[in-house]
């Protein structure tokens, strides 16, 4: 039965792709469109194939080089000039990390080795790409999350996680406010309205 679902995932897939490239071509050959679903239908089988064999690890690695490929070939013909596709990779492939990790991936350890590597990487990535603002701060922000979380889960300390929480929602804000509009403070303005 399942080797008879992946033979209609494939063959659906392909007809479906083909039909979308004759549209393109026939409406607007200019621009391929048909990538953005095409990418989409080439998942379904791949899902369905990797999920029936149980291979869970498999589907996550090969599902995240598939989505860097995607965004590398969308980033190529949109806008070649910039290498916007560098952002998501290492976030993306933090997902087939954390599955071959299993269990460990739940561990403090893992979540400040984690957390710390991507908030350099968005650094050296501000730092190079785009200097003229230090937009890290804002993925920085949603990344210290991980390790906050993980460390009152497992101490179950949830009172303080809320104070924690929003000691760090304080200092993000004070911390946009001082970059972004210094002569500005926000908390004075909304009560002088």
């Amino acid at each position: 039965m399942s080797r008879y679902a992946t033979g209609f995932s494939i063959a659906g897939s392909v007809l479906t792709i083909a039909f979308l490239i004759v549209v393109n071509l026939i409406t607007n050959g200019s621009h391929p469109w048909f990538i953005y679903p095409s990418f989409v239908l080439l998942l379904w089988p791949i899902s369905h194939y990797f999920i029936v064999k149980g291979e869970q690890k498999k589907f996550s690695m090969v599902c995240s080089l598939l989505i860097i490929g995607f965004l590398f070939v969308v980033n190529y013909i949109q806008t070649p000039e910039y290498p916007w596709f560098l952002y998501p990779i290492l976030p993306i492939l933090w997902w087939p990390i954390l599955i071959y990790l299993g269990k460990r991936a739940k561990s403090l350890a893992v979540a400040m080795v984690g957390s710390t590597s991507i908030m350099l990487y968005y650094i050296i990535l501000n730092i190079f790409l785009a200097p003229g603002h230090p937009w890290a701060i804002y993925p920085i922000f949603a990344v210290l999350w991980w390790p906050l979380a993980i460390y009152h889960a497992q101490k179950r300390s949830y009172v303080a996680f809320s104070v924690h929480a929003s000691l760090l929602i304080g200092i993000f804000f004070l911390t946009v406010n001082m970059i972004t509009s210094p002569d500005t403070i926000w908390q004075y303005t909304q009560y002088s309205l």
